[in-house]
């Protein structure tokens, strides 16, 4: 039998999202993610420009050979490859440096702000005073009529 956890949820009212996009830790947070992607974007759309553009009017440099069949452009599209994965590395540790802690720190704020003590409802304080009587051994499971799929 599956049992469902008795803690009520309770109704929390939604965070002043205005409120929160203008407080001084989301401005640094915001500022910490545009002042690593957008640079780094910018310079990997100019190095994929470059790319593209070297290959549509500059095939003789392309062809050149670097080693045996290795040519620049093949050099040039692995590398392609290579720096997506790099870049993508480094916004991971970036991400989990400096903007996973600062985004860590408004969530609990906001959390903590917006969880009101709730009182339980007259259901969930009938279970809770019943759930005492329920724990003694041999009784099993508490039942939350749910029932298993199949049963």
């Amino acid at each position: 039998m599956i049992t469902a956890p008795n803690a009520d949820p309770g109704q929390h009212d939604p965070p002043d999202y205005s409120q929160v996009q203008s407080s001084p830790e989301f401005t640094e947070l915001r500022c910490a993610h545009r002042s690593f992607a957008f640079p780094l974007t910018l310079a990997f759309v100019l190095w994929y420009l470059g790319y593209v553009l070297l290959s549509s009017y500059a095939g003789d440099f392309m062809a050149t050979r670097v080693a045996g069949h290795l040519n620049v452009a093949l050099v040039l599209g692995i590398a392609q490859f290579v720096t997506t994965f790099l870049i993508a590395w480094w916004y991971s540790r970036h991400a989990a440096a400096r903007l996973d802690p600062r985004a860590q720190a408004i969530k609990a704020r906001l959390e903590g702000a917006t969880a009101a003590p709730q009182t339980p409802a007259p259901q969930t304080a009938a279970r809770q005073a019943g759930a005492a009587q329920a724990d003694a051994p041999g009784d099993g499971p508490e039942q939350t009529g749910v029932q298993e799929a199949g049963a």
